[in-house]
């Protein structure tokens, strides 16, 4: 729903009644801001991801001069029918706006504030409570687990509805299912909004320089969030193999030369005496 167009009534002896029965509302220099119809201390709205929910506010001028006020609003998706409204002496405008349930929003309570700002830089703000309705799901996932040198990557993905502060237990099995690490579970440094990723990473110190191993990761949260993945990973000193590749070569290398000499080597004809040929045949 769009909101309509802002509304201006005079105060007179009935305005002075409006004022006195429409407490809460911020003054300052002269005028005042509050929610629409008088009787509340804020702004209050419910309703599930994606609604969109409309109210109004009240600019009320009771000096003797115009003032011009802007309105904005922070810490909730706020659209206002006018962003700046002029009110002449003794005169109330109610501004329409609505307030935007955002679409992935987990349920439970957000705040925001409506603030006014007249041209001399002086302020009033009203706040805003929002409640978003809806099933609380948990639901969260370990992604791109990998190992790169002496670490371990990997991504948590919050898929649920609500914000979840998860835990990770790391554990390692090498070749024949020797343990290499088996860390507790433990409280990881980030809020995973809903819908969220996050890349995290996890140091292995002393990993092994020759070995096959197994890395399984879990991570949990409150309301039953719990997830597993797992991968494999080779290493091998790449070093070490190269020095006994190149030995290795160097040895076939001299054998085929060795065998190639002897070869080449001449074949010595057996000795004989001297004969004389005459040409005789016997």
């Amino acid at each position: 729903m769009r909101p309509g167009r802002i509304a201006l009534r005079a105060l007179g002896l009935a305005g002075t009644v409006l004022l006195l029965v429409a407490p809460r509302a911020v003054a300052v220099g002269g005028w005042s801001v509050g929610p629409g119809g008088g009787g509340r201390p804020s702004f209050y709205a419910e309703g599930v991801p994606g609604a969109v929910l409309q109210d109004t506010v009240s600019v009320t001028n009771a000096g003797r001069h115009p003032v011009t006020v802007r309105l904005t609003g922070t810490g909730v998706p706020v659209t206002l029918a006018e962003r700046s409204v002029r009110v002449p002496a003794r005169t109330r405008a109610d501004v329409p706006f609505t307030v935007t349930v955002p679409a992935h929003a987990a349920p439970g309570d957000r705040s925001g504030t409506l603030v006014a700002k007249d041209a001399d830089g002086r302020t009033a703000t009203v706040r805003i409570r929002l409640r978003v309705g809806g099933p609380a799901l948990t639901a969260l996932t370990v992604e791109h687990l990998a190992v790169h040198g002496d670490r371990i990557t990997y991504e948590l993905v919050n898929r649920g509805t609500t914000a979840l502060v998860p835990k990770l237990a790391v554990h390692v099995d090498g070749i024949f299912g020797r343990v290499l690490m088996d860390r507790a579970p433990r409280t990881l440094p980030v809020r995973l909004a809903p819908g969220t990723r996050t890349e995290l990473s996890e140091p292995w110190p002393g990993r092994p320089a020759l070995d096959a191993v197994r890395v399984r990761l879990t991570a949990t949260a409150a309301g039953g969030a719990h997830a597993t993945a797992s991968t494999r990973a080779h290493f091998v000193p790449w070093g070490a193999v190269a020095g006994t590749t190149a030995a290795l070569t160097a040895a076939a290398a001299v054998t085929v030369v060795r065998l190639r000499g002897r070869r080449a080597e001449p074949v010595a004809e057996p000795h004989s005496p001297d004969v004389e040929l005459t040409g005789a045949a016997r």
